[in-house]
């Protein structure tokens, strides 16, 4: 809650708290009777959200819902009705799975349109190091990308506030190399060169965003950040959470969608086997121009 306060009195943002309640079951549903014992339940958990946000209410004006129904579908509901530009929810952290994301925090993953923040049961003040998952299309590396340039905001941006160390991430492989191999007359020194080729390409990729961060925060800033670039050839599924853990990272920022045209971009199952793996706070962001499955409603 101090988080989410803190963010939106520095944006000047409106604030809203969200609860949801499961609707009654079919048993208590009778006629003359479960209307009120919902009105009632809704009314009650109204009043905890409000007693809850009470120490916060001198800073900003804090508006309240309680909605009743499925909890990820209601959530995204809100967010479509309320034009949010984040949210904000803790990770379910299921006690009888090793992972810290539950299914609610999935399907959000999977479909909340705006950026969605899932904070760990540990979660701190300031961070102390944030890392920001980066890919970009080789072929117009040097052209800023809509994805990337919203990872790097708000990565950026935390970094400053919470002076926190921030951390580039850019997994790369090199698919042709088995087939370079098996065709080659020198196999050993054409390997190489292909695989020192392939490096070169994402560096230079690499190196753009690194310029084009140095421009958006400019040079005083971005010394001050002082932020590291890792390009590393591997999976994004091994590389990213093997970088989080090495760094003890508080934040990963990265994209869960992919963009049409990219190849290897973290999508579908390649996104969700890096969040299982994660063990710390993540900010997931969506490409521009993707259009939720759910309706408003």
């Amino acid at each position: 809650m101090e988080r989410a306060v803190s963010l939106a009195e520095n944006n000047q943002a409106r604030l809203t708290v969200v609860d949801v309640l499961p609707p009654l079951p079919a048993r208590l549903q009778v006629p003359g009777g479960g209307d009120d014992l919902q009105a009632a339940m809704v009314l009650e958990r109204l009043q905890m959200l409000q007693a809850h946000t009470a120490p916060h209410q001198q800073r900003l004006h804090i508006e309240h819902e309680v909605l009743v129904g499925t909890s990820f579908l209601e959530i995204i509901r809100s967010v479509l009705r309320g034009g949010h530009d984040l949210l904000m929810k803790p990770a379910e952290n299921p006690s009888v799975l090793q992972r810290l994301f539950g299914s609610d925090d999935m399907h959000l993953l999977r479909k909340c349109p705006c950026p969605l923040w899932l904070t760990g049961p540990e979660e701190k003040a300031d961070y102390g190091c944030i890392v920001a998952a980066v890919d970009f299309d080789l072929e117009k590396s040097d052209v800023p990308d809509a994805l990337n340039e919203q990872i790097l905001a708000l990565s950026a941006s935390l970094a400053l506030s919470d002076f926190a160390a921030l951390h580039l991430v850019h997994a790369w492989e090199a698919p042709g190399e088995l087939m370079v191999r098996t065709w080659s007359n020198n196999p050993g020194e054409d390997v190489a060169s292909y695989v020192q080729g392939e490096r070169a390409r994402h560096q230079k990729g690499l190196d753009a965003l690194r310029e084009r961060l140095r421009e958006r925060l400019g040079a005083e800033a971005f010394d001050f950040v002082s932020p590291q670039f890792h390009l590393r050839q591997g999976s994004a599924v091994t590389v990213i959470p093997e970088l989080a853990k090495q760094l003890e990272a508080d934040l990963v920022v990265m994209g869960t969608v992919a963009r049409t045209g990219i190849a290897g971009l973290l999508i579908g199952n390649t996104a969700e086997s890096i969040l299982e793996q994660l063990q710390c706070s993540v900010l997931a962001v969506k490409p521009a121009g993707f259009v939720t499955p759910v309706a408003a409603g």
